[in-house]
């Protein structure tokens, strides 16, 4: 009876051993992807009021944790019954994520009338300031379940050799490490300021040294966030022109082999900026008919 008890501890210790190999490899593996995520996660999450920052980024967050909850059972299914789909869907999210960075450089080239013309001093109305961050929390989280797609297939191609417990175990564990780990770090950083000016009211009750290296600590940090959300919206772009792009040129040979004469990376950037302002064009066109049609 002991032994037999002794027994099924070793069987499940050998498969947390055999689940945290699979997930360190998984992880590894989407390591790339991860960083895009948190550079756009970032982008996304910034640009509201310092009271609003905290609260919007759980709804993204919850929001990410749904996506998740949706895109597991989908994927092992999909992985199992109809494999050929992975990756038509994963071209349908690249041709989203380029769109995204296409349409954010074309808005910093070419500013819309209606932003220059609005006084910054002007008071937005409420209803306008939540339509606007109702707006940036779903974009947010589009962006994300694209993300969270390629995540996801990425994990589940790196232990697809494994048995099904060990899959389901792996990518579950990677799926929500990945919302837990970015926006984690995007609260973080978001937050900055805060910890910066809490750290400049400390150090006013410290003498010496002490409160000289404090003081200057939270100074850096307070300045910094201005240039960490601006060089992070820059990164956030074209992380998503990156992974757009990753996925054409690493799911169609003729990609993959036209762009050989450059460095990896550069490619993929050019082809995601191709498909992107492709399909800016695409709905720059087809707008205004949408628009007519809604009216009659």
């Amino acid at each position: 009876m002991a032994t037999g008890f002794f027994v099924i501890l070793d069987d499940i210790s050998a498969i947390f051993d055999d689940v945290a190999t699979m997930s360190k490899v998984a992880t590894k593996k989407t390591a790339g992807v991860l960083g895009d995520d948190l550079a756009v996660g970032a982008e996304k999450a910034s640009g509201f009021h310092a009271s609003r920052e905290l609260p919007v980024l759980w709804a993204i967050t919850k929001g990410s944790f749904l996506n998740k909850l949706i895109i597991l059972p989908f994927a092992f299914i999909l992985s199992a019954f109809a494999p050929w789909l992975i990756v038509p869907i994963l071209m349908i999210g690249g041709i989203y994520l380029s769109y995204e960075g296409a349409e954010k450089i074309y808005e910093w080239l070419f500013p819309r009338a209606s932003k220059k013309s609005v006084d910054p001093k002007a008071s937005i109305e409420s209803d306008d300031r939540q339509l606007q961050e109702n707006k940036k929390i779903k974009s947010a989280i589009m962006t994300d379940f694209i993300l969270s797609i390629e995540i996801v297939m990425i994990a589940l191609g790196a232990v697809a050799e494994e048995p099904l417990l060990l899959q389901i175990v792996a990518v579950t564990f990677v799926a929500i490490l990945a919302t837990i780990g970015v926006y984690g770090i995007v609260a973080m950083l978001v937050r900055l300021d805060d910890i910066g000016f809490n750290l400049i009211k400390t150090a006013e009750s410290l003498k010496g040294f002490k409160k000289t290296v404090i003081q200057k600590t939270g100074l850096i940090m307070v300045a910094s966030l201005p240039k960490i959300i601006k060089t992070l919206s820059v990164v956030g772009t074209l992380a998503m022109l990156l992974v757009g792009g990753g996925i054409f040129v690493h799911n169609i040979d003729a990609l993959h082999h036209a762009i050989t004469f450059m460095p990896l990376l550069l490619g993929e950037l050019m082809i995601g900026l191709v498909v992107g302002l492709i399909a800016l064009g695409a709905h720059k066109l087809a707008h205004p008919l949408l628009h007519k049609i809604s009216n009659r």
